[in-house]
Formats: structure tokens, C-alpha cells, sequence
């Protein structure tokens, strides 16, 4: 029993589970899954846009650059997939930053490995974070390295790519907003998944804020407006407005709330889509080769040349012309009624493989070509029959 005074424990309060991980819902999923190959390699370009503050000054560079490469996995394995590389560099109130992305995705915007490096060098306390991340078997490993002067920190997180579908990197957000530049569409209430600043998975959702008409030096264009909305769990939205020209390239990117922007000073080349000429059908029509000049004189060359060929041959060969001369002559002073018949029992003992003739032997030895069992086509292929019981009788002992 408690003392006088003394305060009773306070009953013990269950831990609340952790909540479900965020997941990607069917349209960023089905949105994902009409993305071809076809489609992609549309989108093989680079381009470089200026960054200009408020006050119209240019900050620094940003580049963009896909193209189409192999990527080598831990295992050996080389799978063909989409090369983003982005750069921005610059100087924001003469402070030295920049951010650098590399990765490698599949045609359907899945994540291979990507690199993210930022950096910012203010004296006397500079930042630069660098954050891998990498697909090895059913897990998505990221690794963030953040060093804050001469203190590093590493931190390591394992996703199950179960739980990852509709993922969307930095790399693939690149190219998923070209897409959506090419086909001038944003999927409607489409939910992806990305990582936030502190490297835990949220939603991203995109939304078209409709078409608008800027000024590129001396030229205008019509420009699809995307925004794009990073929610993240612990803190506040992150928002991008991104002017997409028709071919997919980047005229204007804001993020909102940065004394900054990325603009291009110039209309670029557009890019369109091929068009190809549909195939010719051609009506089949009826060959008569000997009303055709060509195809007669074709006739006629090959039958001088089979015709010289075979005199020539025959010149080389007298045996052969004595030989069929020869078979012909018997074969009508005999008049067989089986020619075939006939003519295996004439020509067999010119066979390589047929057993020389005993020197004895009966003349009523019946023949193997007359035999009722065996065909003559399959008498011809076979070797010579072993001797009848009537033939080792009369052959001499030895």
C-alpha cells in the first residue's frame, strides 16, 4: 500500500502503431504503364536553360541531359535503359551552390541507381549532402552522406520495392515531365510516390494549370503549365511550376518560394515526330516469262550455260556416255517389263559397298531386288544381303 503523499503510477500507454506506408494509387500506375520505349526515345536531348534572379541577373547554368544507355547492375547483368544527367551551378548573394543528378531508369520510369549531389559554400560552415540510391534485389537501398563543415553524418534506409510502385526519382520526375510535355496531358488525380527532403517516402501529385503564351527572345510560344507538389509528412509542401514547350522542352521552371527561377534566353529547335509514308501495295499480276523479254534472254543464258557445262563434263568423262550406252542397248534387246527392277540388278554390281561375287553360284540365286519384303528404293540404299544357306553350300571349303 502506497505511502500517504505518494502519487500512484501512472497507467502505461500503448504505442501507436506506425502508419501505413504512402502508396501510389491506379491513375500514376496506369499513367506509368502507357509509357513506351517508342515514346522515350523521342525525348533524347539536352538543353540548358539560365538562372536569373529576381532582379534579372544571370546566376548560373542548368542542364539537362537524356539520352540512351546500358546500365551494368552489382551482378554483371547489362540492361538498355534512359541516362539523366541535370547540373545547376551558380551563385545566390555570391554564395557558391549547386546540385548534380545521375541516374538510370527504365522505359516505365522505374529506378536503377541515381546520384544526388548538393552543395553550398558558405564559409565558414559549408554543406555538402550526397544521397545514392540503388536497386539490388527486392530492396531499394539509399545512403545519404551529409557533411556540415568537418563533421559527417551517414545515414542508411532500406525500402521493399513492394511497397515502392509508382515510385518517382528525381531522374524519372525529368522525364515523366517531358512526357507530359510531349503528349500536352497531365494525368488527372494522380498520386506517385518520391522521397522528401528527409528521405522518407511521400506523395507527389501533378496538376495542369492550362496553356500560356511567353516570350522566347524574339519569338513566342505556347507553353503546357505543370505543377508539380511534393507532400511530405513532417513538413510543409514543396510546389514546382514547370512551362513545358510542345516537344518537351523546358522553357520555365520556378520552385516556388526561391529568390530564383530557370528560363532559356532563345527559342530551341522543336523536335517532331516522324512521319512515315505508308508502305505501297503492289498488285499481283500474272508472269508469262516467255513473253517477257528479260526474264526469256534470263531463260536462255542459263540453258546455254547448263548446256555447256554438261558437254563439257561428258568430254571429261567418255566412261559415262559408254556406261548409260551400254545399259540402253541391253535394256532393249531385253524389254523388261519392270525398267526399274531391271535397272538395279544391272547397275548394283557397280556398288562400292556390294560383297564381291562368289566364283560358284547357283544361276537360279533369286535376286534381292525382286523381293517381296523390301522395296526396290529401299534395296538400293542398303548393303549387299547376306549370302542364302543354297549359295554357302556350294561355295568350296576351304
Amino acid at each position: 500500500m502506497p505511502g500517504k503523499g505518494a502519487k500512484s503510477p501512472e497507467p502505461e500507454v500503448p504505442e501507436e502503431p506506425p502508419p501505413p506506408p504512402p502508396e501510389a494509387n491506379s491513375a500514376a500506375l496506369e499513367f506509368l504503364a502507357t509509357i513506351s520505349k517508342e515514346e522515350i526515345e523521342l525525348l533524347y536531348f539536352s538543353e540548358t536553360l539560365n538562372m536569373m534572379s529576381e532582379a534579372n541577373q544571370i546566376l548560373g547554368e542548368y542542364s539537362l541531359d537524356i539520352k540512351q544507355a546500358y546500365y551494368y547492375n552489382a551482378d554483371g547483368d547489362i540492361t538498355l535503359s534512359v541516362l539523366v544527367h541535370a547540373t545547376s551551378r551558380g551563385q545566390l548573394e555570391d554564395i557558391p551552390c549547386g546540385t548534380s543528378i545521375s541516374g538510370y531508369v527504365s522505359w516505365h520510369l522505374e529506378t536503377y541507381e541515381q546520384h544526388h549531389h548538393e552543395f553550398i559554400k558558405f564559409l565558414p560552415l559549408s554543406t555538402d549532402m550526397k544521397t545514392t540510391l540503388l536497386r539490388q534485389n527486392e530492396d531499394m537501398l539509399m545512403t545519404k552522406i551529409l557533411r556540415e563543415g568537418e563533421a559527417m553524418k551517414t545515414e542508411k534506409t532500406s525500402f521493399n520495392l513492394s511497397i515502392m510502385d509508382g515510385f518517382i526519382s528525381e531522374s524519372a520526375n525529368l522525364v515523366l515531365l517531358r512526357v507530359m510535355g510531349w503528349r500536352r496531358k497531365v494525368p488527372q488525380n494522380a498520386k506517385f510516390l518520391t522521397l522528401d527532403a528527409e528521405g522518407k517516402l511521400c506523395h507527389s501529385t501533378y496538376e495542369a494549370l492550362g496553356f500560356q503564351t511567353i516570350q522566347l527572345g524574339s519569338e513566342q510560344a505556347e507553353v503546357l503549365v505543370v505543377e508539380q507538389t511534393m507532400h511530405s509528412n513532417e513538413d510543409i509542401p514543396m510546389t514546382w511550376h514547370y512551362y513545358l514547350l510542345p516537344d518537351g522542352h523546358l522553357a520555365k521552371r520556378i520552385q516556388v518560394g526561391s529568390p530564383f527561377c530557370c528560363i532559356i534566353n532563345k527559342m530551341p529547335i522543336m523536335r517532331e515526330k516522324d512521319e512515315f509514308d505508308p508502305k505501297p501495295v503492289f498488285e499481283k499480276k500474272p508472269l508469262d516469262w516467255e513473253e517477257d523479254v528479260q526474264l526469256f534472254a534470263m531463260f536462255r543464258d542459263r540453258k546455254e550455260e547448263l548446256q555447256a557445262s554438261h558437254t563439257t563434263y561428258m568430254g571429261h568423262h567418255p566412261e559415262a556416255q559408254n556406261l548409260i550406252s551400254d545399259f540402253l542397248l541391253f535394256l532393249l534387246l531385253r524389254q523388261p517389263s519392270n525398267v526399274v527392277t531391271f535397272a538395279a540388278e544391272y547397275f548394283g554390281p557397280f556398288a562400292r559397298g556390294r560383297r564381291p561375287l562368289p566364283p560358284f553360284r547357283s544361276s537360279n540365286r533369286p535376286s534381292p531386288f525382286r523381293s517381296h519384303r523390301f522395296p526396290v528404293a529401299c534395296t538400293l540404299l542398303e548393303e549387299t544381303p547376306q549370302q542364302s544357306s543354297e549359295e554357302k553350300t556350294e561355295e568350296p571349303s576351304s
